[in-house]
């Protein structure tokens, strides 16, 4: 009988990424993969580290997964499992102990643990490593859309962040390995890619300079690839936006007008306190720039509140500084302190209530400006690649995002189907901030 599977994610799309990847290695090993509520032989969590939650929520679903199976292989894999391997060790829930690098050989570790049935841990100095870790996909759980993990780790080392000593230093992926898997999903009818990484900015920095690549000439190699529609940028940092950078994407009509510019705080002090390495000013001009190039682009960006040192007049100052900016989202995060961090030992620690106060602030804003952007599509032409079918107030829709990631759902006809797509008008905005759009050709 085959030994059952079930995989459980935890974090960002790079995680994501490397979850599907170990399943499809998991599947070429002869495993059956079934839902993570079920009883299987093997439960593996790639874990998060990201905030002391992060790392809870993982402890949580390693000893889940214990419980509903006492007999089966518990793997904690990824992130947390790289920087508490200590705590893991004497973990009684866990059996396998997988870091970052070593998620390639997830089948062969669980084939020496049936033999052996003893606790193992696979965990290298990440920081010390050199070589990116080759994992790959052939499909993904999405239908029309596919992420493509290009780079990993970060050599930023901001102050609230302990990605770097999970994640280790900046590693990119060859050009031809990534089109290579590019090249695979067209052929399986993908039409759009999402390139993304840990600090995707940086991709191509370690290459050799006889092999010297960057972002964007990665971005015009995937751009020749037959098949491929539309291309989206994970996370970027505002000093990748120049002209050159600009110039030559705007000339790539696959290249989405979507860009998610990671900003954190709109005051120069609280910034030169997290360690990011640019002014508001630096970063009012990138986004200035965007928009000299793409006329109504789809701005969004990370803000942290409550950071601490962090002033009623520094937070007002941010707050001014992101109405001021337009943007279409804001994803807002209370400051989590993580220990390992510099920031987790400066003064000025902030209580959660005044983290909480000032987050409903600028959510209130981002909802204001997330409606104001989706109204403005209202009698424009747009179009649309559809991802599902659902079924609203009795009506079947299909549903799917516009080239500026605005959600949008078409009334279904006949011939409409997933992965087509169409030319639409916008018509109105429904509620969940879904665009009601009609098909115009």
């Amino acid at each position: 009988m085959n030994k059952k599977a079930a995989l459980h994610n935890l974090g960002c799309k790079v995680n994501a990424y490397e979850t599907e990847a170990m399943q499809q290695l998991l599947e070429e090993a002869g495993y059956e993969i079934v839902p993570f509520s079920e009883k299987a032989d093997v439960y593996l969590i790639n874990t998060c580290t990201v905030t002391n939650i992060a790392d809870r929520k993982s402890r949580q679903m390693l000893h889940k997964a214990r419980k509903m199976n006492p007999d089966a292989i518990v793997v904690a894999a990824g992130c947390y499992a790289q920087t508490d391997t200590d705590k893991l060790k004497n973990d009684g829930a866990v059996d396998l102990i997988l870091g970052n690098n070593q998620k390639h050989q997830i089948a062969e570790v669980l084939e020496n643990y049936w033999k052996e049935r003893k606790k193992e841990l696979h965990v290298i100095e990440i920081n010390r490593t050199k070589e990116y870790e080759s994992l790959s996909i052939s499909r993904t759980a999405e239908h029309v859309r596919a992420y493509i993990k290009v780079q990993d780790g970060c050599n930023q080392f901001c102050t609230y962040c302990i990605i770097p000593y999970a994640r280790g230093r900046v590693r990119s992926r060859s050009t031809e390995d990534i089109l290579s898997e590019v090249r695979t999903l067209a052929g399986r009818g993908y039409q759009e890619v999402v390139l993304t990484g840990i600090h995707l900015s940086s991709y191509g920095v370690d290459f050799e300079e006889k092999d010297k690549q960057d972002l964007l000439s990665l971005i015009r190699a995937v751009h020749e690839v037959n098949g491929i529609k539309r291309i989206r940028l994970g996370s970027l940092e505002p000093r990748i936006i120049t002209e050159a950078f600009m110039e030559g994407i705007a000339a790539l009509p696959k290249v989405c007008p979507h860009f998610h510019l990671s900003l954190q705080s709109g005051c120069d002090r609280t910034l030169q306190r997290m360690n990011r390495r640019y002014s508001a000013g630096e970063y009012r001009e990138k986004c200035e720039l965007i928009r000299r190039y793409y006329p109504s682009p789809a701005l969004t960006t990370d803000v942290i509140t409550g950071f601490p040192g962090e002033t009623e007049e520094e937070f007002r100052e941010s707050y001014e500084f992101v109405k001021g900016i337009h943007f279409y989202e804001t994803h807002i995060f209370k400051y989590s302190r993580r220990q390992g961090t510099k920031a987790a030992s400066m003064e000025g620690q902030l209580t959660e209530a005044v983290k909480a106060r000032r987050s409903e602030e600028l959510l209130e804003l981002n909802e204001r400006r997330t409606s104001e952007y989706e109204k403005a599509f209202i009698g424009k032409k747009i179009e649309i690649l559809l991802e599902e079918e659902v079924e609203l107030d009795g009506k079947q829709y299909l549903i799917g995002h516009s080239r500026e990631y605005v959600k949008t759902a078409l009334e279904k006809t006949e011939g409409m189907k997933v992965n087509d797509l169409m030319e639409a008008e916008g018509v109105k905005l429904m509620e969940n901030h879904i665009l009601l759009a009609r098909a115009t050709a």
